[in-house]
């Protein structure tokens, strides 16, 4: 008895281990033309790394037209935030569409749908929030997506978008608030290039709260 008390109260005394922070930032002009490296874990598509304005990205080839996707960094358990450089061209009135997203394959995603010209924020094929935006055919554009858990287990998910020569706007574009979620799984890039065209990544940033080591 005297143990399981002794235990008892080391357990009150002492706090959990909080939650680690890590923070990758992606680029590919380390990386060899061709392939992608192991640290861009292809989920669907065809996505190869490739040279644009001088610099190399991480590119979603139109061979096959389906929603690609990657993976990136390690998986998140906790507060998530995802941001990258991205160009996509238009071919005639056929547009693509592109984004980032946290959380894994189920996970809130931040897309810009240039066929309806809205920034859309979308979980589980659901639309859960939609703003006007209008897109620019191959100019650079910045897309910044952020989960975060508030300490009564409401998460914020906010969205920012703005031209890659700008600054970061201080209020995000798009905002929405739920409940208990999960908040497990990997940031990721998405492209469906409608156009037939490529659509490039660059200068990726991912901030991710993960579990204590055991």
């Amino acid at each position: 008895m005297k143990r399981l008390l002794l235990a008892a109260c080391l357990l009150a005394t002492c706090p959990l281990q909080a939650q680690q922070t890590q923070t990758f930032d992606i680029k590919a002009d380390d990386w060899a033309e061709g392939e992608p490296p192991k640290e861009v874990f292809v989920v669907d598509g065809t996505i190869r790394i490739a040279a644009r304005d001088g610099n190399k990205a991480i590119v979603v080839d139109p061979a096959p037209i389906t929603d690609a996707s990657a993976q990136l960094a390690v998986s998140a358990s906790g507060s998530a935030s995802i941001t990258a450089k991205i160009l996509a061209i238009k071919r005639g009135r056929s547009t693509p569409r592109f984004g980032v997203s946290v959380h894994g394959m189920s996970g809130h995603r931040l897309i810009i749908n240039p066929a309806k010209k809205t920034l859309e924020l979308i979980r589980n094929d659901e639309t859960l929030a939609s703003v006007p935006y209008t897109w620019t055919s191959e100019a650079w554009v910045n897309l910044k997506l952020d989960a975060a858990k508030g300490a009564d287990d409401t998460w914020t998910i906010s969205g920012k978008v703005w031209a890659a020569d700008a600054a970061e706007p201080a209020e995000p574009l798009i905002k929405h608030a739920e409940k208990a979620l999960k908040g497990q799984g990997k940031c990721a890039i998405w492209a469906t290039p409608f156009s037939g065209e490529p659509v490039f990544f660059d200068d990726i940033h991912v901030t991710v709260q993960t579990a204590p080591a055991p």
